[in-house]
Parts: structure tokens; sequence; C-alpha cells
């Protein structure tokens, strides 16, 4: 069913019974075509997957019915406007919040709205846009990918700058693993039917965690106009990452096959490429040095190129595969590697987008808080 047409089936009714401003309607209309399509793909995939349930009441929010200032949030709701301040943790606690909500270099693109245990809960998105060297536009081509890099912090992040975190996926990883242990020293038979229901339940829960993740790669594919998506080589991922379980390599290699069923139904290539030195190489100006990189803070020691560290990699992993299939048809080189604004030619050189004013800048995007954060609150 399309848009319009799930427009036109469930609009007036929800607007009728709800009372909700219209574009709350449509942004949750969108949240459960997400989680049934999820639904049907798994289907598809061979895999057992129930109806779609939100255990808790959520709200989408986005630029048209919310407004996020410093301090507070102003909301649209059934009864009009409301305005409500953020309850943070302490500022002097290394948290998300300190790194993105109070960084002026990050602004607040959406939000999502979470009723648990009689608390309100704003998980919010931010974005950011960082300077670079204005250099030549990319030479015309016909192909434009998409970088994907993997890790723990953050289990992706792409060229464009989207961040899907890790922080969710290991907290319920852990989770599970406790309820099994618990279960497991008591030895009794009805543990032993616990643990495998335990077992399908963590199951169930990152396998539609992944096919969200995987859902917002094809989305940025679709609002890019890409016709690549590039991975790094799999084989091997865990030994790489540091801090990498098993549950970590199930993921990568679960996401991977989500992603590249989804991308054939839009006539999309997956390909995967040698993940070697790109978490140090400078994907500005080619300087490769494991000192580059420090945790998640990527700063390079010849041109001083500053970024996250992961997003620095998803473009390097763009690059790489470009780099190795410069001569397409007709020996023309691909355009470039997609990012939020702009694209970089196989060479490492930036293109602004039409109709930009050609000034100096590079964007990113910061993880996505929504999955990353479940401590902003708001009261």
């Amino acid at each position: 069913m399309t848009p319009s047409q799930l427009q036109e089936e469930t609009y007036d009714d929800v607007r009728e019974q709800t009372r909700l401003h219209a574009n709350l309607v449509q942004n949750a209309r969108n949240k459960a075509a997400d989680a049934i399509q999820g639904v049907v793909a798994r289907w598809k995939q061979g895999e057992y997957a129930g109806k779609p349930q939100f255990s808790n009441p959520t709200a989408v929010y986005d630029k048209r019915c919310a407004t996020f200032h410093d301090e507070y949030v102003s909301l649209a709701t059934v009864d009009g406007r409301i305005e409500v301040q953020y309850v943070l943790p302490d500022e002097d606690r290394n948290t998300p919040h300190s790194r993105y909500l109070d960084n002026d270099d990050y602004e607040v693109t959406g939000a999502e709205l979470h009723h648990k245990d009689g608390e309100w809960f704003l998980h919010l998105r931010t974005k950011a846009e960082v300077e670079t060297d204005t250099v030549e536009q990319a030479p015309t081509g016909h192909s434009t990918v998409l970088g994907v890099d993997l890790g723990v912090n953050q289990l992706a992040v792409t060229s464009t700058g989207r961040f899907w975190s890790g922080h969710e996926f290991d907290h319920w990883r852990r989770e599970y693993e406790k309820r099994r242990a618990l279960l497991q020293q008591c030895g009794s038979r009805h543990a032993h039917e616990n643990i495998q229901s335990v077992g399908r339940k963590e199951s169930g829960r990152f396998k539609m965690m992944l096919h969200r993740i995987a859902n917002g790669i094809i989305e940025e594919v679709a609002e890019n106009g890409c016709t690549v998506i590039a991975f790094e080589e799999l084989t091997g991922i865990r030994d790489r990452l540091s801090g990498a379980s098993w549950g970590h390599k199930w993921a990568f290699e679960r996401l991977y096959e989500y992603v590249e069923y989804k991308a054939e139904l839009h006539g999309i290539d997956v390909e995967q490429v040698d993940p070697k030195n790109t978490s140090r190489r400078c994907s500005h100006c080619g300087f490769t040095h494991p000192d580059n990189r420090d945790s998640e803070d990527f700063e390079c020691l010849k041109c001083g190129y500053e970024n996250h560290a992961d997003y620095n990699a998803a473009k390097n992993i763009g690059l790489r595969y470009l780099r190795r299939n410069q001569t397409g048809d007709g020996g023309s080189a691909p355009v470039g590697v997609r990012l939020n604004r702009g694209m970089l030619n196989a060479n490492g050189g930036y293109e602004p987008p039409a109709g930009d004013s050609g000034q100096s800048r590079s964007p990113r995007e910061s993880p996505t808080l929504n999955e990353a954060r479940s401590s902003d609150r708001a009261k």
C-alpha cells in the first residue's frame, strides 16, 4: 500500500478518534507502517514474526509539531501547545547530553515521546555540520556510494552522517545474559524451558532492532540517490573491534543480510570492501597513522581534520569502494561517496551540493539519540 493510500485509509479515522495534531497522525502512521514492513521482510526470509506491538504509548515529533530549545521543548498535544523542561543528568558527567544536546554544533531534528512507569521520556535526534576545505568538484559518473561503518559503541554509521547507537543492544545483551545465568542456577525443567523462552525473546528483540537500522540505511539510500551500499568485510570483524562479542558478530552479519535483502528490492547493490586502515586513514587528506584515532575521536596528525572516528571510517569505506571500481562503463569514474551535503570523489575531493554557495563545509549527523539515550526526560 502506498503512502497516499495509507493516508486515505487511516487519516480521518485516527484524527476523529484521537484528536491528535495532523502531523502526529502522519508520523504515527509512518511508524506503524515501518513496523509492519519489518515483519513482512522477515516473513519473506522465512523467519517467524508476529503482529507488531508497541508496549508503551509513543508519539513521534518532527519540527512541524515540536519546537526544541536549549532548556525546554514546545510540543503539540490534543490540548494545544505545551512547554516542558528537560530533566538531565548532572552536568559534570560525561553523557550524550553534554556531547550533543549541549553542543552548539548540533541541532535537534526530531524526537519520540515515550510514557513509561508514570514518567515521560523524550528521545531526541540531532545532527551537526563540520567544516572542511573547499576542493574541486567530482567528475561526472554513474554511481553514488553510501559507506557504512560497523562498530560496538555505534552499531552502524553511514557516510551521510546517520548514527545508530550500540547502547541499547549492549544493555539488552547483558540483561538477557543475567536472566539466563539465574535460570541456569536453578537447573529445573521449568528453568530450562524459561531459558529457551528468554532466547526467543532476545532473538526477536534484536532482529526487530536490526530491521529498524536496515530500514534507516535504505532510507538514506533513497533520500540521497545512492546506487551502491558499501560495508567493510565481515570476515574477522570480531577480532578487529575492541569489545566486540559473538553477539556483535551475529548482529553485524544479520544486519548485512537485512540490508542486502531490502536493497535488492530497490535495485541497489551491496558490496563489502577491505577494512584495512579505514579507521586510521584521514578521509580528508589520506594520511594514515594509528594515532589519528583516539576512541571515538579522529584528528589527523597531518592536516588537522577532526570528526567522529566512525563517521570518518564510513567515508573511507565508501572511498575504498570507489577506488576499487574507478573504471566503470566506458572508463568513467563513479560520482562519489554520498555525504549529508555534497559528495566525495575517489580522490577525496569534496563536491558541494547543487545550488550551494561554495562555502567550505562538510556535514555529519550525530548518533541518533532516540537510539542512544533513555534518560532524557520531560515532565
